[in-house]
């Protein structure tokens, strides 16, 4: 379903055609190439063949993250990486209902929101404005490529954007911190009579008082809570049949005003016997909409026609590590309705994704310039 790419005669008109009809045939190539967490290789070559075609240095390193480098004043970076879901890939007609505009194309398949048609928008931009980029793997998993980068020393740009969807005329800020750990409860085997608690119950009481720590004000806005969630459970008797454990898995979503340690501590304070063991820790981020990246992105979105919003996100994204790890500006963004992340009816419409790549060009020479 390649897009044909006509060249430009010169004016500003037919550049911008030019621009748009390269990034539009790129974002189809990446989102007909199956990319789950994993099997991202075939979509980093095309990505990496891309930049070479425009005479980009580009090289993938040994987890199979693609590194464009260039002018570090802006890094532009999102992940390579989808969850899995067969979505037949067309473009349809739309009706203009979400983003787009009445009539508007729409392009339907895995990854065109989360988070392909960002990454296919900052290559684009980054070929035309000569800045970093950086596409990284394993985001919806492990975020193995971005601790990758980070592990390794990776010099601190001038300013980061992420790419994830929050609309194009959005700026995401905040993320909230993840905490994950495994719950383990040991009893001896006896009959089910017995008045005491056996390893199961041991685990669903201290769950309900977790619950019942961390029961929110209802008043109090989702990304300020902490979010408990139990993702997995086993339970029953051991295989020499002489006791029972229960293993439970969980995961908190941790606001900034708190961070992991005092969740981490409430939760054990309320451990009846059993153990956990914390195994990944996610720090939150909230980012000052007054930085000079969050300014370019406003005046970009509203030379657009839009009105810039700026959005607070309760999941976590790979912008949380680098703003661990680095002290620079950055914000998330990218196109699409982040309600239709994951979902079976994943699509894109396109002249969001269009004014998406308008959006970074603007942003990116701006932050160069400021650079200079």
């Amino acid at each position: 379903m390649s897009a044909d790419v006509s060249d430009p005669d010169g004016d500003a008109e037919a550049e911008a055609t030019y621009l748009h009809e390269r990034a539009e045939a790129l974002l189809v190539d990446l989102v007909e190439t199956p990319s789950p967490s994993g099997e991202e290789r075939a979509a980093a070559e095309r990505l990496a063949a891309f930049f070479r075609e425009h005479g980009r240095e580009v090289w993938l390193d040994g987890v199979g993250n693609v590194h464009a480098p260039a002018d570090d004043a802006v890094l532009l970076t999102s992940h390579v990486d989808t969850v899995p879901g067969d979505i037949p890939v067309e473009v349809r007609e739309g009706e203009g209902e979400v983003e787009g505009e009445e009539g508007d194309r729409e392009l339907w398949g895995r990854g065109s929101v989360d988070a392909t048609g960002a990454l296919a928008a900052m290559a684009a931009a980054a070929v035309e404005t000569g800045v970093s980029f950086l596409g990284v793997v394993g985001e919806e998993v492990d975020s193995r490529g971005a601790r990758h980068v980070l592990d390794r020393g990776r010099a601190e740009p001038g300013a980061v954007v992420n790419g994830e969807p929050s609309g194009w005329d959005g700026i995401t800020l905040g993320y909230r911190g993840l905490l994950a750990g495994t719950y383990v409860a040991t009893s001896e085997s006896g009959h089910t009579s017995r008045p005491e608690n056996n390893a199961v119950q041991d685990a669903m009481d201290w769950w309900r008082r977790v619950e019942a720590e961390f029961e929110p004000d209802e008043w109090l806005p989702v990304f300020e809570r902490v979010t408990c969630k139990p993702v997995d459970v086993r339970g029953g008797l051991t295989d020499d049949g002489l006791s029972m454990e229960t293993t439970l898995d969980v995961q908190f979503r941790v606001p900034p005003d708190l961070g992991a340690d005092e969740v981490r501590e409430r939760a054990d304070a309320r451990l009846n016997g059993g153990t956990v063991s914390w195994y990944d820790e996610v720090p939150p981020v909230m980012q000052s909409p007054r930085t000079g990246v969050a300014r370019a992105f406003r005046v970009a979105i509203r030379d657009a026609g839009g009105d810039p919003r700026l959005l607070r996100k309760t999941g976590t994204s790979d912008m949380n590590l680098f703003a661990h790890e680095w002290d620079c500006p950055m914000v998330s963004y990218g196109p699409g309705d982040s309600d239709l992340d994951h979902a079976p009816d994943e699509h894109l419409p396109l002249s969001a994704y269009h004014r998406s790549v308008d959006v970074l060009v603007d942003v990116c020479g701006t932050l160069r310039g400021e650079s200079t």
